[in-house]
């Protein structure tokens, strides 16, 4: 077990996951404080030049399959936000099913919906409710833990509730959060390091980290602070799209970066070890959404990956297993963008010829460059697609 000294702080090193293969699609079968200089960089500096893997991964992916639809048999909501896959079979949950949230109700209303579905990855699927919570309004995000815990956040109720692998409500969690906007487990799967949940919010541009295992911050606190927000609703911008690489570097140490988009400034920022993020506004987004202020630049800081054309609204990313990353726009119809971990565009593609944003959920899922497909929700039709070679 690593620890890395901090004043007054010791910090299980290490932390986290959003999948175990680096995003959330495990395979389915500033020196001083305030006054701290602005970091400036383009391309995440926890990546080595020599490890980066060029390779298109979205170029390979030439057929798009229909996986099921996501209106809830229960009540008839709609509105498919955010993708996440079961890690393990346990409860009401089976490893490698699908787990999505419906954000509008069965009059397609944005921000009315309140249920977690549950489909398995394979073409024909029906959806199953895995939980309708009434207080949990506006449900655009459905994380799941380690341990088959769902975290389900929720942007009208300004809340994330955990269900437990049952589906019964354990915990609400609240202040700082008052719109949340998406959010990410991750678990490195090392023996005492921490579990933790990262949530964007759409109202205060914060990224949020509390603990969803045994180990982290019990309470909620806004660890990174200063991302651009705007609209509401579907429209609603802020930082998204979260992503943590837990992909492992050495026997005890994981990649350790944390991704996340911010739809206002058309930018994608790396965080380098994140697990080290654990005070209020330990990394300031400054104006732009280009500079950082890092309290703590030593432990953790973030920095640029890219910014700009390609890229426009992006509302969702996938971490693929290579280490580059996808992200869905949310303006100039439903493009995807494939990016390196070193911030250079590979390719686009265009799903469709709708000029409006209908792709909220991205999930990959594989092992290697050969057998990566990608999964994303649909809200034209209400669906789950997989993108394969």
């Amino acid at each position: 077990m690593l620890f890395h000294k901090r004043p007054a702080l010791i910090v299980v090193g290490a932390l986290l996951a959003t999948s175990a293969c680096g995003g959330n699609g495990a395979v389915p079968s500033g020196v001083g404080a305030n006054n701290a200089l602005p970091q400036v960089a383009v391309g995440d500096e926890s990546v080595s030049p020599a490890t980066v893997d060029t390779t298109s991964i979205l170029k390979k992916l030439k057929k798009d399959v229909l996986i099921g639809s996501t209106v809830d048999p229960g009540n008839g909501d709609t509105g498919p936000r955010s993708l996440f896959i079961a890690p393990t079979t346990y409860g009401h949950l089976t490893k490698g099913q699908l787990v999505t949230c419906n954000f509008a109700d069965s009059s397609g209303t944005a921000g009315k919906g309140t249920t977690v579905e549950v489909l398995d990855a394979k073409p024909g699927s029906k959806p199953k409710t895995f939980v309708q919570y009434a207080k949990n309004q506006g449900c655009d995000g459905a994380a799941v833990n380690s341990g088959n815990d769902v975290f389900a956040a929720g942007m009208s109720a300004g809340d994330v509730e955990k269900f437990n692998q049952d589906a019964k409500p354990e915990k609400t969690y609240t202040t700082p959060m008052e719109a949340p906007l998406v959010d990410a487990d991750a678990d490195c799967s090392l023996p005492y390091a921490p579990e933790s949940m990262f949530v964007g919010d759409a109202q205060t541009g914060s990224v949020v980290k509390f603990a969803s295992g045994l180990y982290g911050l019990k309470s909620p606190v806004a660890v990174i602070t200063g991302f651009a927000v705007s609209g509401s609703g579907w429209t609603a911008l802020g930082p998204g799209g979260i992503q943590y690489n837990a992909k492992l570097i050495t026997h005890n140490k994981c990649n350790d970066t944390l991704y996340v988009i911010d739809g206002v400034d058309d930018t994608l920022v790396a965080v380098k070890t994140a697990s080290n993020l654990l005070t209020t506004g330990e990394i300031q987004v400054l104006p732009g959404g280009k500079t950082f202020n890092c309290k703590e630049k030593k432990f953790t800081c973030a920095s640029l990956l890219y910014s700009g054309l390609p890229l426009k609204e992006p509302v969702a990313l996938a971490l693929l297993p290579n280490g580059n990353l996808v992200v869905a726009n949310g303006r100039a119809g439903n493009t995807l963008v494939e990016i390196s971990a070193a911030g250079k565009v590979l390719a686009t593609k265009r799903l469709n010829s709708d000029k409006k944003a209908e792709v909220y959920g991205l999930l990959a899922v594989g092992t290697k460059d050969t057998n990566t497909t990608l999964f994303y929700t649909d809200t034209a039709d209400n669906s789950v697609h997989e993108l394969e070679p």
